[in-house]
């Protein structure tokens, strides 16, 4: 059985084909993705722009094609927070159904949580104590408080990379008044996060892929070398890495982020963003482990599709 998973992001979309056999172990096909920037112009009127919803019909179209070619036998679609919190969002789904014939399904920023747990579970090992995951998006931010064996706490945010660019439109460099503006109003949106924390002490951060895969690519290639990120689904940060990272991105404009290798032209701008979020979660928390999972909301879907969750 040939499956698909299709993860309709707001940045990117992103496609998995996998081959499924008798005993529910998968080998891969494919895998690729599709920046479409959905929430561009519209995200924070909770709606989606003319030309960002053609974009991202045209990647569904595109992935449609893909589908054929690999002869896939089932597809699962899972819209998460730019259509999720789009008053067109459904729109936008029933757009994607009759263009493309792609069944989208919208998921709750909770039930986004929960599949990024799963997929993380299956990139890295968890332990007993609790860790902190982190999935960065670019119109919602997913924190999940989780152990190997269940979820502890999870919620959603509006924190996404894209919705707080919009919402804060920083200067090219961010100046340090605007830098303090935006870790003020994560202070202040994050008191749930707060709270569970207290209840519920973290030992880690695990970044679920998107800022965090660049944020390890870019320490690769200034300290290390990129094949120390090749075929793995794991990466263990140096918290000294990360800080460095942080504090050139802070620091850079533009077109010196352009030139950053390891850093894709999407993350360009709402790095800046992500690393602000991260370093706020990281010293609030005193955290000082850090890991990266590839494998996020896509993986996880897969895992429950697959073992009947």
């Amino acid at each position: 059985m040939r499956i698909a998973i299709i993860d309709l992001g707001t940045n990117t979309f992103n496609l998995l084909i996998v081959k499924v056999n008798r005993n529910k172990s998968y080998s891969q096909l494919f895998q690729t993705k599709i920046s479409v920037k959905l929430g561009e112009g519209g995200i924070n009127k909770n709606f989606i722009e003319s030309i960002p919803f053609q974009r991202g019909i045209e990647a569904l179209k595109t992935y449609k094609q893909t589908l054929e070619r690999f002869y896939v036998t089932k597809t699962f679609a899972f819209a998460t927070s730019a259509i999720r919190s789009a008053s067109n969002g459904n729109d936008f789904v029933s757009k994607a159904k009759e263009e493309t014939g792609i069944d989208v399904e919208i998921i709750s920023g909770e039930k986004e949580a929960e599949l990024i747990y799963y997929g993380v579970r299956k990139a890295l090992e968890l332990g007993n104590e609790l860790s902190l995951i982190i999935d960065i998006g670019g119109g919602s931010t997913e924190f999940i408080i989780a152990d190997k064996n269940k979820i502890i706490w999870k919620q959603s945010f509006l924190l996404g990379a894209a919705r707080l660019l919009e919402m804060f439109n920083p200067s090219d460099k961010i100046t340090d008044a605007e830098h303090q503006t935006i870790v003020n109003y994560l202070s202040e949106e994050l008191k749930p996060l707060s709270e569970a924390i207290k209840k519920h002490p973290v030992t880690e951060l695990i970044g679920s892929s998107g800022s965090f895969d660049s944020l390890a690519e870019m320490i690769a290639h200034k300290f290390y070398s990129p094949e120390i990120l090749k075929n793995k689904t794991e990466y263990i940060f140096d918290i000294n890495d990360f800080n460095s990272i942080y504090e050139l991105i802070l620091k850079s404009n533009k077109e010196e982020r352009t030139a950053m290798k390891g850093l894709v032209e999407m993350r360009i701008d709402m790095i800046v963003i992500s690393c602000i979020i991260v370093q706020y979660v990281v010293s609030t928390f005193k955290i000082n482990k850090m890991r990266l999972s590839t494998y996020s909301l896509k993986e996880g879907a897969l895992d429950t599709i697959i073992n009947n969750k």
